[in-house]
């Protein structure tokens, strides 16, 4: 099954259901305006707690109106970067991105696509051997002292469950220096956690035998890893991840939509924003588990702030959220109510771009963790090498041709790349890229030559012997042409 075969059949908009506030334009003109203060406060480079400005002051600096200022303070502060506080001696004060607030924006998307748990672990068992090896030539004594308690403290807790033993999983992925692998991995373990049905777990001595063989395996990948011997720690992280991955699929995963909603628990007292984010969350869920086509109503207005029990302004809130992600739209009139609409990973993929902004990450980061995703990609397309009607797809993904102008073969060619991700049928692995790529052009990417016809040429050869290596099932021969046609491309875009 292909990515995009996991996805509804978008229904025609009704002209109403643009946005429960406001006209179309001042929804754009909102998000505009976010991108554009959050670029600015990055750009100051102020200190958390700082007042970067008042509302009024920020009216006039970016010349709109009290409603759509509203609105893109909003979505700041739904990316964590700033909190809008009242009063005489208020304004936007600066706050640190939370890492697990990009965990909640991710999900929403990934919940609606049919993710399964199997995704999860196969982009872990990209991502995680690799962290492996660069914790391994980056390690310092301070690094061995955490990786040392961590593993004690990991044994101590006497349980079987995955998630008891990840400690060490986010570890390794912030020991590696590679900020976008570690906040990757917080996702992936997190997703992993709150989604995998955990098999039921032996008594006696079989559970001590499994439990003394996880702790056994991840004490193993710390000695090569403080051994510094990359390799070795690289391979042993993929022997264990492939270990728990067969443990978990030993009994049916279902796709993480499907997750009860009385286990979403609705905070009290917990503030305007911390209570509609909840309920928002809590109505991702449930429209998800009612799997009510898009264009189909979910509920009213009424009805639904009744059942939730909460006012009409955090409902309203939450709506709003719901509308960012596009997950659903409130349309008014006495045929109205909350609209199920077609996902989008836009509202993903900016905050975790805001995120990765906030941390300066480099282009050398990104580079890293792009190519492991391609070349698992590629892995995961080379085993269906048979199948006619993918690989139609795949060279009708290849858009780039002699004449193309110059100025559209970077973008074509990324289409292609993203492709290719989106038809493994991962959608976390095409997530992931599309945040990649979406870091890189808005901050490292430079316009290619004007008259370049000979790139062109190179990327245009390199996508084709791409494909023919996949068309013939040669996974490394495959591996190796991605290899170097990214290389290629440091050189000519960047």
């Amino acid at each position: 099954m292909t990515a995009d075969a996991r996805l509804p059949v978008p229904a025609a908009v009704d002209s109403r259901d643009v946005n429960s506030r406001g006209r179309p334009h001042e929804v754009k003109l909102a998000r505009r305006t976010a991108r554009q203060i959050e670029d600015d406060i990055l750009a100051a480079n102020l200190p958390v707690g700082h007042i970067y400005a008042s509302e009024s002051e920020l009216r006039e600096r970016y010349g709109v109106s009290r409603a759509v200022l509203r609105e893109a303070i909003r979505l700041v502060e739904h990316h964590g970067l700033a909190v809008m506080r009242r009063g005489p001696y208020g304004g936007l004060v600066l706050r640190a991105p939370d890492a697990s607030a990009l965990t909640d924006a991710v999900v929403v998307y990934l919940e609606y696509v049919g993710t399964t748990v199997e995704d999860l672990l196969a982009v872990r068992c990209l991502l995680e051997p690799l962290a492996a090896r660069l914790a391994a030539q980056h390690l310092t004594e301070e690094h061995i002292q955490t990786l040392r308690q961590t593993l004690v403290e990991e044994r101590s807790s006497g349980e079987l469950t995955p998630d008891s033993r990840d400690p060490l999983h986010n570890l390794l992925g912030k020991i590696g220096g590679n900020r976008v692998i570690g906040i990757f991995i917080d996702v992936l373990v997190e997703l992993t956690s709150r989604y995998a049905s955990i098999p039921r777990p032996p008594v006696g001595k079989a559970a001590k035998d499994l439990g003394d063989a996880a702790d056994r395996a991840h004490e193993r990948i710390a000695e090569a890893i403080i051994a510094g011997n990359a390799m070795l720690a690289e391979h042993r992280c993929l022997t264990h991840l492939n270990a728990v991955r067969d443990w978990l699929l030993s009994t049916r995963q279902d796709p993480i939509q499907r997750r009860r909603t009385s286990e979403i628990v609705i905070p009290a007292n917990g503030g305007t924003q911390k209570l509609a984010e909840a309920v928002a969350r809590q109505l991702m869920a449930e429209i998800s588990a009612s799997q009510i086509p898009v264009g189909g109503i979910f509920g009213s207005e009424p009805e639904l702030q009744a059942r939730l029990n909460v006012s009409r302004s955090v409902f309203r809130e939450a709506v709003r959220l719901l509308e960012y992600h596009s997950v659903a739209r409130m349309r008014r009139g006495p045929y109205g109510g909350l609209v199920v609409t077609s996902p989008d990973p836009s509202a993903s993929i900016e905050a975790m771009a805001v995120y990765l902004d906030y941390q300066k990450v480099e282009a050398e980061e990104l580079r890293v963790v792009r190519e492991a995703l391609e070349l698992g990609a590629l892995g995961l397309l080379t085993q269906r090498n048979a199948d006619a009607a993918l690989m139609m797809e795949l060279h009708a993904a290849q858009k780039v041709d002699l004449q193309t102008p110059p100025d559209e073969v970077a973008g074509l060619s990324h289409d292609f790349h993203l492709r290719l991700a989106e038809l493994t049928g991962n959608p976390v692995l095409s997530l992931f890229l599309r945040i990649l790529l979406t870091v890189w052009d808005r901050h490292f990417a430079r316009p290619a030559p004007s008259e370049d016809r000979a790139a062109t040429m190179a990327a245009v050869q390199a996508h084709e012997r791409v494909l023919d290596a996949i068309a013939a099932g040669d996974l490394p021969l495959a591996q190796h042409r991605m290899h170097r046609h990214l290389e290629a491309l440091d050189h000519w875009w960047h």
